[in-house]
């Protein structure tokens, strides 16, 4: 790939990206994302073979991203404190990015396979999963963090909705974020 290729390709993804946080997962079409690129319509296929391919392209800068926040974050030793960050963040990411947060976790629609996405999706379950191994040792620390993992999201997706504020009278997520860090890692005390 020559760096003319390399450099139409980039633009093609951050012009995926552009579209997504503007309009939004349906608007994601190639002929949408070839037009915002400049380029013809057919183009993007000299890069992308499939849709999947594209979109999968896309969700992948979606969780280097969601990645760099967490690993942005100043660091601290505690563990139960390190999942409570990377939850918040999960949380801020899902509200604040809500395209790109429809798309990543979209597997059914993405090639998951293509494009190293595997590789950018999974270290961030396994930095999670050994967290929770450190905080509840005794614990299937996978079937842990995927249990805490799918409340965080349910509570994103709720939230986005506004259900949850509907249902508990808060736009603030902290009280939810505390319950479900409570019920999946024990109480802070450690009662």
């Amino acid at each position: 790939m020559t760096e003319s290729d390399s450099g139409l390709r980039e633009r093609l993804v951050d012009a995926g990206v552009e579209l997504l946080a503007a309009e939004g997962l349906p608007a994601l079409t190639l002929r949408e994302i070839a037009r915002r690129a400049g380029v013809s319509h057919g183009a993007p296929r000299r890069y992308f073979p499939t849709h999947l391919e594209l979109l999968s392209a896309i969700a992948r800068r979606g969780f280097a991203d969601l990645a760099g926040q967490v690993h942005g974050k100043p660091a601290t030793a505690d563990p139960r404190t390190r999942v409570a960050v990377l939850a918040r963040t999960y949380l801020e990411f899902a509200l604040d990015n809500p395209g790109m947060y429809e798309l990543m976790f979209r597997h059914d629609l993405l090639e998951s396979g293509h494009l190293g996405l595997r590789e950018t999706s999974l270290p961030l379950f396994e930095l999670l999963a050994g967290l929770v191994a450190e905080v509840r040792p005794q614990a299937d620390a996978r079937q842990a963090a995927g249990a805490l993992w799918a409340n965080l999201h349910g509570i994103a997706q709720l939230l986005r909705w506004r259900s949850l504020q509907l249902a508990v009278g808060d736009e603030d997520f902290a009280p939810l974020l505390d319950a479900a860090l409570a019920a999946h890692l024990g109480a802070e005390d450690g009662r």
